[in-house]
């Protein structure tokens, strides 16, 4: 008899434990998940800006070239209509074209505002010098 209640304390304090540890534990776990979301979505906003740049750097291209290549690469992960892309075309003044995406943490966010992602913004930049100016 002392050995059966000896059990139900054992595993009332394994439950209790539990009850304790399991939503820091999980807090950790969405929190990885969700900055390693940011950091992949960063990367490919860095490289959808690179690669658009660097459709600009040809002669014969416009902003539409470079805008289609841009969402090209935003499209598989599903960010074409969340992110803001800015072009500036070179000129005879500014022989550079440049590529600058935006899009607010609070839109691409899995856990919504769980982390405090109201007000931050993820972007990025590229420019290359057009070919032949």
């Amino acid at each position: 008899m002392i050995r059966q209640k000896g059990k139900k304390l054992a595993l009332a304090a394994v439950t209790v434990e539990l009850a304790v540890v399991s939503p820091v534990m999980f807090a950790m776990l969405f929190g990885i998940i969700e900055f390693g979301w940011l950091f992949t979505v960063r990367h490919t906003m860095v490289n959808a800006a690179r690669e658009g740049a660097r459709v600009g750097a040809i002669q014969g291209t416009d902003a539409s070239d470079v805008e289609a290549r841009v969402i090209e690469l935003l499209a598989p992960m599903g960010l074409e209509d969340k992110v803001t892309i800015a072009i500036t075309e070179a000129t005879t003044d500014e022989p550079n074209v440049s590529v600058l995406l935006t899009v607010p943490q609070a839109n691409v966010s899995l856990v919504g505002n769980f982390f405090g992602f109201e007000q931050g913004t993820i972007s990025a930049f590229a420019s290359m010098r057009r070919e032949g100016m």
